[in-house]
């Protein structure tokens, strides 16, 4: 399809949301979704109001305390002053400040993990333009494991089923699902605010349809859930409602119940797993003396009795998938969750068929249920890193708070780095990461924190150097991503607002003032390696016979289409056909049920086989509600929280959450009333929602408002936007995974008294040389 665009539609780009066009019409950007897309994100509308809004960082500034004072730790807030300084003079700091920390302290020094998602170009992409930097200029940098939203799942899985990408992006298809599944057992749902977002870009958003023609078919889909939106209405769905935490209750009520009928699959467990024995002694109570049959488990969950047993009768009556949101494993003991819904799924026997068994987060991005690609898409390379110490992603501030400390992780015992210099580039902790009282004082410890970004995040507004990025739309790339039969050439559509410059051009900057800018840049333009890119995906397209236009060409054209492999399942589907042949990458080869190598470890928070473990934390007098802090559907994690579509979802200015109204009117909150959200961490403001959709006993406030504390100088300021990470418990899911457990913690919530404060979240910091 020839792209070429004509001026009307304006040019092509591409976001993790969808592929657009764009173009501006005085200070606003018209969008137009790519005209293939069934289902286009409306996230696309935050673009509209993006380029030139106040929150954009127009020119390098430099905290006035690090350039009166130097580098070092400080008690860091976000009232304090900044002072624009010109590029070739905060470049030179930089370099210096660098060079100083690496000689003095090594590379080990450095934190470049730079966690976030950027945006969806792949020369462009932050993080491995900063990662090479580092790899350049230092030999290495701390580097971060996993991800906020699978620590868990990513370290449980390839110890007893595969690897995580495999489970959960090369398995079951949509495709499969329409043509022959009967019945999908989602726990944590499949919400379609999640499946809208695929990093690198996604031209055709397929799952409601997907759904749509299931259902029509007569497929039924069961949403296991405190909410019932985390199942889209094109499901046909049915809600059970269950208490936050205790899915792993559930699953194993319904795994008892398939053997107390003898409904469960001998023949598979045998030929295809190891520890069934050792499990099952468990599951009636052999091994301790609780049988975790329907009964027990309807008393943990409040699912009924009935229903449970329905669910493992209907799992053997057809064709049945499982699957197993993000979500479930964001908490403590997320592991859990996981590693059983795979036991169930064994027992059932229909691991490895079409549109059956088990697949791991389906429906949790727009990557998953969608065949691969044949061909490679461009990647930037990041180089050789020569630190050899790392921490989980979501354990930055206990390193911060503990260096040299020990923790445990995977079978490793290992020591937290002494981190002088942290440096982030396209990404906001002070959104993803939880108890953030807690990550303040954590980042308060470092000497230096530099920051790239196109917008005053709060990461940028707490960093001591801000270097003023580029926006996507600012500049050319090439939007791609290793489940999208699509490649974009994304085009820039308007200038650099102010002095903003793209990552790579900053870096270039700082590697000329080290003496590596030729090893960092081989000597090329931001154009050469989009060309030198390209060249991998267009070399694989013509090995094949297919098109495969010049990078000219490609340019021309706006995008070109990508082959897709065969929908053949994957390892689960070979290993299904012959698993002698096809062993699964285990230390058995087979599907461990009862995990020798994670028995081995010795853990308590993560034994040989799934084991029910309910949270210390518990809903009680001083904490009644339990508050899911899930993804926001108005916007991608905190990206663009000041564009036009997130604004047009909150209320007086604030992010809204949403309550039971039995729970709303034993508090005396009516709809739309702001409320406060608090614990013994901290507290937030929001707007109440009134919803039945919310199980009663639950609150659910979306992360990604920006953090907006009111500075009153206490140790817990209130956030006066809804963050609901001012309130969430910053802990490891178990010393396996050391994952992320923000997605539950327990609250109470009262009407909001007092002076309501203003919303700052997007005004830009002081300029002290303009003041002084």
């Amino acid at each position: 399809m020839d792209l070429s665009a004509p001026p009307s539609r304006g040019l092509p780009h591409s976001a993790h949301w969808g592929s657009f066009f764009a173009r501006r019409d005085c200070d606003r950007l018209v969008v137009t979704p790519h005209p293939e897309d069934p289902a286009p994100s409306p996230i696309l509308g935050n673009f509209t109001d993006a380029l030139n809004h106040r929150a954009r960082i127009r020119r390098p500034m430099v905290r006035r305390g690090w350039l009166e004072a130097g580098p070092g730790p400080r008690q860091r807030d976000f009232r304090d002053d900044l002072v624009a300084v010109g590029w070739d003079e905060v470049l030179d700091r930089l370099a210096g400040e660098i060079r100083r920390v690496g000689t003095d302290f090594g590379p080990q020094a450095i934190f470049g993990g730079s966690y976030g998602w950027a945006s969806a170009g792949r020369f462009h992409h932050a993080q491995s333009q900063i990662h090479r930097f580092f790899n350049v200029a230092c030999g290495g940098y701390v580097r971060s494991v996993n991800s906020y939203s699978a620590g868990a799942s990513s370290v449980i899985l390839p110890h007893v089923l595969g690897p995580f990408e495999n489970l959960s992006r090369r398995n079951v298809t949509w495709e499969q699902i329409a043509e022959h599944t009967d019945f999908v057992l989602a726990f944590g749902g499949m919400p379609l605010k999640n499946s809208m977002i695929a990093s690198g870009g996604i031209t055709r958003h397929v799952e409601p349809d997907a759904m749509s023609r299931a259902a029509a078919r007569g497929c039924a889909f069961w949403s296991v859930s405190p909410l019932r939106g985390d199942m889209p209405g094109e499901a046909s769905p049915r809600w059970l409602p269950i208490r936050p935490g205790t899915d792993v209750a559930l699953m194993m009520g319904v795994a008892q119940t398939l053997v107390a009928e003898g409904r469960h699959d001998g023949t598979f467990l045998d030929r295809y797993c190891v520890g069934f024995e050792r499990f099952a002694a468990y599951l009636d109570g052999r091994a301790d003396g609780i049988a975790k049959d329907a009964e027990w488990a309807a008393g943990i969950t409040g699912v009924d009795v009935d229903t449970i047993r329905e669910i493992a009768r209907r799992l053997v009556g057809g064709r049945s998938l499982i699957t197993v949101a993000h979500a479930l494993q964001r908490a403590q003991y997320g592991e859990q969750p996981v590693w059983m819904a795979a036991v169930l799924a064994a027992m059932v026997g229909q691991i490895g068929l079409p549109g059956g068994g088990y697949n791991y987060a389906l429906g949790a991005m727009g990557h998953t249920g969608r065949r691969v690609n044949a061909v490679p898409i461009p990647t930037m390379p990041q180089g050789s890193n020569g630190v050899k110490d790392f921490i989980p992603v979501a354990r930055i501030a206990d390193m911060l708070l503990n260096p040299g400390a020990p923790f445990a992780y995977n079978g490793q015992n290992l020591a937290y780095p002494d981190i002088r210099l942290v440096y982030w580039a396209g990404g906001n902790p002070f959104h993803h990461h939880q108890d953030l009282n807690r990550l303040r004082r954590a980042f308060s410890q470092v000497d230096t924190i530099i920051c790239h970004d196109s917008a005053w995040t709060p990461m940028a507004r707490f960093s001591d150097i801000v270097l003023p990025a580029t926006m996507s739309l600012e500049r050319d790339d090439i939007g791609a991503a290793a489940t999208d039969p699509r490649l974009i050439a994304m085009r820039r559509v308007a200038e650099p607002v102010g002095e903003a410059r793209d990552d790579f051009e900053i870096f270039r900057g700082l590697s000329q003032r080290m003496g590596c800018e030729e090893a960092f840049t081989e000597g090329r333009s931001a154009d050469e390696w989009l060309a030198h890119l390209y060249e991998p995906t267009r070399k694989a397209l013509a090995e094949q016979g297919l098109p495969a236009p010049s990078f000219a060409e490609f340019r021309q054209r706006g995008e070109i289409p990508l082959p897709s492999a065969p929908d053949d399942g994957g390892l689960l589907r070979a290993f299904r056909d012959d698993p002698d042949r096809n062993a699964l990458p285990t230390p058995s080869g087979r599907i461990e049920i009862f995990c020798e190598t994670i028995a081995g470890f010795g853990y308590d928070d993560c034994p040989g086989h799934p084991t029910w473990l309910p949270a210390t934390e518990q809903p009680n007098a001083s904490a009644p509600l339990t508050l899911i802090a899930n993804q926001p559907s108005t916007r991608l994690h905190s990206q663009l929280d000041f564009g036009a579509y997130s604004q047009s979802a909150k209320r007086h200015g604030r992010e809204v959450v949403r309550l039971n109204p039995q729970d709303a009117a034993a508090r005396g909150i009516a709809d739309g009333d702001l409320v406060r959200i608090f614990n013994a961490r901290g507290a937030c403001m929001a707007a109440a929602e009134l919803s039945a959709g919310v199980m009663p006993g639950v609150a659910n406030l979306s992360t990604g408002a920006w953090y907006d504390p009111v500075e009153d100088g206490s140790d817990q300021p209130l956030c006066g936007h809804g963050n609901p990470n001012a309130v969430t418990r910053d802990i490891g899911t178990s010393r396996l995974a050391q994952g992320s457990c923000g997605q539950v913690t327990t609250i109470q919530c009262e009407r909001y008294q007092g002076i309501v404060p203003p919303i700052r979240a997007y005004d830009p910091p002081r300029d002290a040389s303009e003041l002084s």
